[in-house]
């Protein structure tokens, strides 16, 4: 059993990263920096000027905002100078309603919102937001995290200035993992210190079941569980662990006001992270402390794989997610750490290289390939079959082959990123 220290400590990490939020976390992360700049004026702005990262902007340009039947950052950007409150975090927007929303309506129409690239940075999770009324000024950024602020200014005041600090993420960083630390913890932590990872499965599970009913995005999740969809995959455990993913992302993505857990500031990993196991899970008849350690396992896999990677990149996140979750139904499947690292190999030895174009409403239709192959992986790893040192980008240590996945994502891939995000704003 790991230290009581080191539990602590990797406990608070879990609970930093493992948080609920309602709507797709770049577009409602700007939401959450324009309620912060209007709560420094005291007033509604008469004009906000955000000036964003590349990833930022590329993950808000397609996706919906919840209960708005619209699209993209103007109306994110006018509900959070409205009705947004920053003590709620990425649930910034729970208390939108439809008045709210034709009032922000109103505001885009009287052109009150400038939204710009911000050049000169390298962080790629940056997000500012410069709100003005009267003769007054409010500046507010994010950086590095969600919901993570290091900057405030009122007028010629600088209330908080902690730009170039470690914050959260130096945090994490100092919190050291291996996959075997990963798996050690999971295994061996008192059950009761980890029991707050079920409110992940009972959220998402709600959030799927809500768009088994109505119709969001591209009703991926939805379509699945119909008769001619049936009768091609058959009613089993696999094809519901792909209905209940897709469909929590079909309602995430689509713009219903539903709370996701999310995990490392994005729902889809929370998603990811979390139905592929449940499902598994009950349909196996997990007990309850066995489902509590799978998740664990799923989440604390993705939350170490990203301290790596970082928050935004070129790469899925359903990759890294999908990993998790392999990791969690191998478990589940009877597993050891030797198999879960398989797994693991596995999973990098398939997925590398899969593009993030955007949160949108197809983000379903990756998350349903990324699931696909979690389960595929982990049969693979219970019956001794491992991607080896052999092939491509996998090395006999299973750490040393996260860290070759991590640094085509955060390195590699930069020139794509960039490629991608041309192509998205010159259609």
């Amino acid at each position: 059993m790991l230290s009581k220290d080191m539990r602590e400590a990797i406990i608070a990490l879990i609970k930093r990263e493992v948080v609920p939020a309602i709507g797709c976390t770049e577009p409602v992360a700007v939401s959450l920096c324009v309620a912060k700049a209007a709560e420094l004026l005291g007033v509604t702005p008469e004009h906000i000027t955000a000036r964003l990262s590349a990833n930022i902007l590329k993950n808000a340009m397609g996706v919906g905002i919840p209960a708005t039947g619209m699209i993209g950052l103007p109306i994110a950007i006018a509900l959070g100078a409205l009705v947004g409150r920053s003590e709620y975090e990425l649930e910034v927007l729970k208390d939108a309603d439809a008045a709210a929303v034709e009032a922000g309506k109103q505001y885009i129409a009287e052109k009150r919102i400038s939204i710009e690239l911000k050049r000169g940075i390298t962080e790629k999770l940056y997000v500012e937001i410069e709100a003005v009324a009267a003769e007054h000024r409010a500046v507010a950024i994010i950086s590095g995290g969600h919901s993570r602020f290091v900057y405030l200014q009122h007028d010629d005041k600088v209330l908080m200035d902690a730009r170039g600090s470690g914050g959260e993420e130096q945090q994490d960083a100092d919190v050291e993992l291996t996959l075997r630390k990963v798996y050690d913890f999971a295994m061996t932590t008192p059950i009761d210190e980890i029991e707050f990872i079920r409110e992940s499965m009972q959220l998402n599970k709600a959030a799927a079941e809500s768009a088994f009913v109505d119709d969001y995005g591209h009703s991926l999740g939805r379509m699945l569980r119909q008769p001619r969809e049936l009768k091609i995959m058959g009613d089993s455990v696999f094809s519901r662990i792909l209905s209940y993913t897709a469909s929590a992302c079909d309602a995430r993505m689509g713009g219903a006001k539903v709370p996701v857990m999310s995990n490392s500031g994005s729902g889809n990993q929370g998603i990811t992270a979390t139905l592929p196991v449940v499902v598994y899970g009950e349909e196996c008849g997990a007990t309850s402390e066995q489902m509590i350690r799978a998740l664990t396992l799923s989440h604390l896999t993705v939350i170490y794989i990203k301290q790596s990677l970082g928050r935004l990149s070129a790469l899925c996140g359903c990759v890294v997610a999908a990993s998790g979750s392999s990791c969690g139904i191998t478990y589940l499947m009877g597993g050891g750490y030797d198999e879960v690292a398989c797994a693991v190999k596995n999973m990098i030895a398939n997925l590398t290289g899969m593009i993030c174009d955007g949160a949108k409403p197809s983000c379903a239709l990756k998350l349903a390939s990324g699931v696909s192959t979690a389960l595929l992986s982990a049969m693979m790893a219970m019956e001794g079959r491992c991607v080896s040192k052999l092939e491509g980008i996998i090395d006999e240590d299973v750490d040393r082959s996260i860290h070759n996945l991590t640094a085509i994502g955060r390195d590699g891939m930069n020139t794509t990123d960039d490629l991608i995000l041309d192509i998205m704003t010159s259609k």
